[in-house]
């Protein structure tokens, strides 16, 4: 297929001992270096939270903020984000709370609270016990303790963070990681924002709510001793280039998918939408002959193809033909979506998957063990937990991709893209996805991208995660994460690519 040659970008899962030797080599003691830092860290964490305030509405004119400031550089970051939010609404106030006092910041922490004063004492009110805090706030910064911390919490901090988690707070925000990591009375967020580096408890914390990795142009080394990745928004570059002048519908693909029943009508027609919004040439979709013209009406674009039905409704194994006779014209193809599990079209399927040769997208209720195991095509899964729980039969995701020479897209809060040769983690997405349909979306958009670059199904199922996420994040933060549709999600994909 011609077209942009897809391209991951990611940054490396660091312990926190080798995100300490990183920065001790990269700032290499040169204190205006850090305080630099500082401020561009301090300057995106406020970016980023007022993105993410939109998905509630933002923070109106006159919002009431808490932060939660400790001696070192999390303190700076939290003071300089705050400042900026601040100054950026008028009608603002603050409430500060330097939780050793304030003797104990240190000199870059200190320089970032005077810079934090000049906003006007007028709008900044300092606490010092924990019953001197308003009942309600529109958003607490908590930057008390980095990746240095170790237990156990001390009690009086733990007196003000079991206060803290007791208010009423829209959006709760931890920097790099919350405060007391997993102990009792540690600070509960909403969001975690690491700056600069993604350290590796921050997959494992339940308290650490949805995380987000802010990118401080550090270029950090690959050569960290976790495998994971942390996918980043220029995964999407090559879809954000024009197009090749000399090109036909052809020139980008010809998508397959197979699926639909009568008792999943609509599952299908989303991963077809999906497709269709995602930049195949051409895509013909494999259906219920009773479902035929009701889809061909809703997505005229697709070339609908009507297959003989079981009588309740599913494929049936007389129609394998069909797909036997247009499988040389298709350059990947989706098996899944809506397709349900009765047992003859589960038979067909695994008896006939050794004979495809071109590259496959397994979702849904094909997503079973005697399906999956057979054949030698390229494979890309798209489980969620629960799902692959199924069908690895206890295998860890590394193992299992090992074993089974696929790629696959572990589906949940952190999607995981792992094969053999790599394994990486999409933080882009969050709850707006919890919803039916958002993985009959995803198929559509990985399927649609494994028909333009059939050779790289690791670059397809990473980047049609990334814009699929994006997408989502967009869509929350448009019109929130509660009253939306998960086709709702389709008309943000072309926004996302049209950002810098």
């Amino acid at each position: 297929m011609m077209g942009q040659a897809l391209k991951i970008q990611s940054e490396p899962v660091l312990t926190c001992r080798e995100a300490g030797d990183f920065e001790a080599g990269f700032f290499k003691g040169d204190e205006e270096r850090e305080w630099q830092a500082m401020r561009r860290a301090g300057r995106l964490l406020a970016d980023a939270i007022s993105a993410d305030a939109d998905e509630i509405g933002g923070f109106g004119t006159s919002p009431r903020f808490l932060v939660l400031v400790g001696k070192g550089h999390n303190g700076g970051d939290a003071l300089i984000a705050a400042e900026t939010l601040l100054s950026r609404t008028p009608g603002a106030h603050a409430d500060i709370v330097f939780l050793f006092g304030e003797r104990s910041l240190r000199p870059l922490t200190l320089r970032a609270w005077r810079l934090y004063q000049k906003t006007g004492f007028n709008r900044i009110c300092l606490m010092n016990s924990p019953d001197s805090l308003a009942e309600a706030y529109d958003l607490v910064v908590d930057g008390v303790f980095g990746f240095q911390f170790r237990p156990p919490l001390p009690e009086g901090i733990g007196r003000w963070m079991e206060k803290v988690n007791s208010l009423d707070v829209r959006l709760r925000a931890a920097v790099d990681l919350p405060s007391g990591v997993a102990e009792r009375h540690a600070f509960r967020a909403d969001l975690t924002y690491a700056t600069g580096i993604f350290k590796l408890p921050l997959l494992t914390l339940s308290n650490a709510g949805r995380l987000r990795l802010l990118d401080l142009d550090w270029r950090v080394p690959a050569g960290a001793s976790t495998a994971m990745r942390i996918l980043t928004s220029g995964t999407l570059d090559p879809l954000k280039r024009l197009r090749d002048p000399n090109s036909d519908k052809r020139t980008f693909g010809h998508l397959g998918v197979l699926g639909g029943s009568r008792q999943y009508p609509g599952a299908i027609l989303m991963t077809v939408h999906a497709a269709l919004r995602s930049g195949c040439g051409l895509l013909t979709a494999f259906v219920p002959e009773s479902l035929v013209a009701s889809y061909a009406a809703a997505a005229p674009e697709a070339m609908w193809i009507g297959w003989p039905e079981t009588p309740d409704g599913s494929l049936a194994m007389e129609g394998v033909h069909l797909l036997r006779e247009r499988c040389d014209r298709l350059t990947a193809l989706v098996i899944g979506p809506g397709l349900g599990r009765e047992a003859e079209t589960l038979a067909f399927l695994a008896a006939e998957l050794p004979n495809l040769k071109l590259p496959v997208v397994i979702d849904a209720d094909a997503l079973q063990s005697n399906i999956l195991t057979a054949g030698a095509c390229p494979r890309i899964l798209t489980p969620h937990a629960g799902e692959f729980a199924r069908i690895a039969g206890g295998l860890g995701l590394n193992e299992y991709v090992a074993r089974h020479e696929a790629t696959v897209v572990l589906k949940g809060p952190v999607t995981q893209v792992a094969s053999g040769r790599a394994h990486y983690a999409s933080l882009f997405g969050g709850p707006v996805l919890a919803r039916g349909g958002s993985g009959d979306i995803l198929s559509g958009i990985i399927g649609s991208l494994l028909a333009q670059h059939p050779d790289d199904p690791l670059g397809v199922a990473a980047t049609g995660v990334v814009w699929q996420g994006l997408a989502a994040d967009a869509l929350a933060r448009s019109r929130g994460a509660m009253a939306v549709t998960s086709t709702q999600l389709l008309s943000f994909l072309a926004s996302v690519l049209r950002e810098p």
